[in-house]
């Protein structure tokens, strides 16, 4: 995608350059998936950088991890300090993405994990504009099922677990699709490889339940939120694949997606309407302080 991280990054309580960040090859991470990472914007408002729902992400991170015994051995202050710290030393003043991760270090090839199992922290950040095409995109169904509970834990946002969003990626991409929607196991629609989904009907919010493998996300519950403020209602339950080509609108949000309108599915054309123009613009509003939010929503870098 051609996404360039900065030069400096946080590893274990040091700032240091991006190439003297090393592990060793017997990184259980690198052997079996076992990290733990977020995603997470701050956005350059001309006067300062805003990292948004900071503190939400950071304990999101830490859960992940718990779901495998991994051992998050900094603080939430201490990460937040890591974070902002990282986009000073590295002086950005532009919309930038973040990526805290940890992982389990030299473990061996043991298939367990418990707390005494080390890990390793870091931060690393990306200047980011844009991740989608804003005009919208167009999306196939993908043959491959979204991970559900009988197999691992969904709600982990852990390395492992986006083998599974990298194979739908793919083949979205060979078929010509900009981005690809994922079926639950029992043929529900549950999300892209990396965003939520949200269909418009009757003025209504529709999106999948997590009972159809949806991932809880941060930036779900925020437009939640934002809609709720302008008389707009959420309804979360599970949505069939047709309903898709039977919404007033349909799109999607992440982190790195924000909000980003569907155009197509399956070469079906599916309209850009006036309640996706509206989301996506108080959620930029909120994201840049131009809309009023929750305390701690809104952290300063400088």
């Amino acid at each position: 995608m051609g996404i360039q991280p900065c030069d400096i990054v946080w590893l274990d309580g040091e700032f240091v350059g991006r190439r003297d960040a090393q592990v060793p090859v017997t990184t259980h991470a690198l052997h079996y998936g076992t990290s733990a990472f977020e995603g997470i914007r701050a956005y350059w408002t001309g006067d300062n950088l805003y990292i948004f729902r900071l503190y939400d992400h950071i304990r999101r991170l830490r859960r992940s991890g718990a779901f495998y015994q991994m051992t998050l051995h900094y603080t939430d202050e201490e990460m937040a300090d890591a974070i902002i710290g990282t986009c000073s030393k590295n002086n950005l003043k532009t919309n930038t993405y973040i990526r805290p991760l940890y992982f389990v270090g030299d473990w061996g090839i043991h298939l367990e994990i418990d707390a005494g199992a080390p890990t390793i922290s870091a931060v690393i950040v990306f200047p980011l504009e844009k991740l989608f095409d804003q005009d919208g995109l167009n999306v196939g169904i993908s043959s491959y099922r979204r991970l559900n509970d009988q197999c691992m834990p969904i709600q982990a946002k852990v390395g492992g677990n986006y083998l599974n969003s990298i194979t739908a990626t793919m083949e979205a991409k060979t078929a010509g699709y900009d981005e690809a929607i994922m079926l639950d196991l029992h043929g529900n629609v549950s999300e892209t490889p990396g965003a939520n989904i949200f269909l418009v009907q009757n003025g209504e919010l529709i999106t999948p339940d997590k009972a159809s493998s949806a991932l809880d996300g941060i930036t779900r519950d925020t437009i939640d939120f934002l809609a709720s403020q302008e008389g707009i209602r959420t309804v979360y339950r599970r949505v069939a694949p047709s309903e898709l080509y039977l919404s007033d609108e349909v799109f999607i949000v992440g982190t790195a997606a924000e909000v980003t309108p569907v155009k197509s599915v399956r070469g079906r054309d599916i309209s850009c309407g006036q309640i996706t123009d509206r989301i996506k613009k108080i959620y930029t509003e909120a994201v840049t302080g131009r809309r009023p939010v929750p305390d701690g929503w809104l952290t300063p870098v400088y």
